[in-house]
């Protein structure tokens, strides 16, 4: 479907219109490779949709009304881990396709393209591992519940490149960063190695994806003549709902190249 796109919107626009999560994914995947050969060569200007496709499961409800998650290394509980996941990168599908199409004008360079539709290629990846890795634990995704607060974050910054980037890969995204490492112990400690390996190559693919939000939002920063840091901190206490809480993972952070003095200091 994506590969018959005439321009890149168009693909973008396929991928969100898709409700099945395992045909998002494939879609997402398949719209990007046709990007990087040359088969999707122009951007094009089509307007994406309010709301991106979803499947019938899960029930989405309020984040305060989801059931807490058990910490122990039962079945049960890796489940229902690897499903909240599995449901972060789904929407994180979305909300990559969201800024290919959503912008385009704001007369941005290709490069930016290029970035953002390799996040939506390696997230829809991240969901086909976690959806074989829950099929090999007997569950599927839509099994449990599922909270819609990241498509909330999408919606409160639809009208302002600037401030997506703020608060998306710069605030939930980093905030995987902060997490994911313990989730990895965690697994390898009740010695669920597939799991682990699978969190793994997800935790090295978002620090890109955190250094691809801090690029673009320094380069936005630059041509609107504004410094960074505070207009972060400003941007996040407009558009986030929520803290930001400790504790940072300061290591992955800089490499992905946000400094401490970005997040260390509260929104203001």
């Amino acid at each position: 479907m994506a590969a018959r796109a005439r321009s890149l919107t168009e693909a973008a626009i396929a991928v969100l219109s898709t409700a099945d999560a395992s045909d998002k994914a494939a879609a997402s995947r398949a719209a990007a490779a046709a990007w990087r050969d040359g088969t999707i060569n122009d951007i094009g200007a089509d307007t994406p949709p309010n709301r991106p496709a979803r499947p019938a499961r899960p029930e989405l409800r309020r984040p305060g009304d989801m059931p807490k998650r058990r910490a122990g290394g039962s079945a049960a509980g890796r489940v229902a881990l690897l499903h909240a996941i599995a449901h972060i990168e789904l929407n994180a599908i979305d909300l990559a396709w969201d800024i290919v199409a959503r912008f385009t004008n704001a007369d941005l360079p290709r490069a930016i393209y290029d970035d953002w539709v390799q996040v939506a290629d390696e997230e829809a990846k991240h969901f086909t591992l976690l959806s074989e890795r829950l099929a090999a634990l007997g569950a599927t995704y839509g099994n449990l519940p599922a909270h819609d607060g990241l498509w909330e974050a999408a919606e409160a910054t639809a009208h302002d490149l600037l401030a997506r980037l703020a608060v998306v890969p710069l605030v939930l995204e980093a905030r995987g960063l902060d997490v994911t490492p313990t989730m990895i112990a965690r697994m390898t400690r009740f010695g669920d190695e597939e799991t682990a390996a699978v969190l793994a190559t997800i935790y090295e693919d978002e620090i890109g994806h955190v250094a691809t939000g801090m690029r673009w939002f320094a380069f936005e920063c630059r041509r609107r003549g504004v410094a960074p840091e505070p207009t972060w901190r400003a941007l996040v206490a407009a558009h986030f709902k929520g803290a930001l809480k400790p504790p940072f993972n300061d290591d992955a952070r800089a490499q992905a190249g946000m400094a401490q003095s970005f997040y260390a200091a509260p929104p203001v």
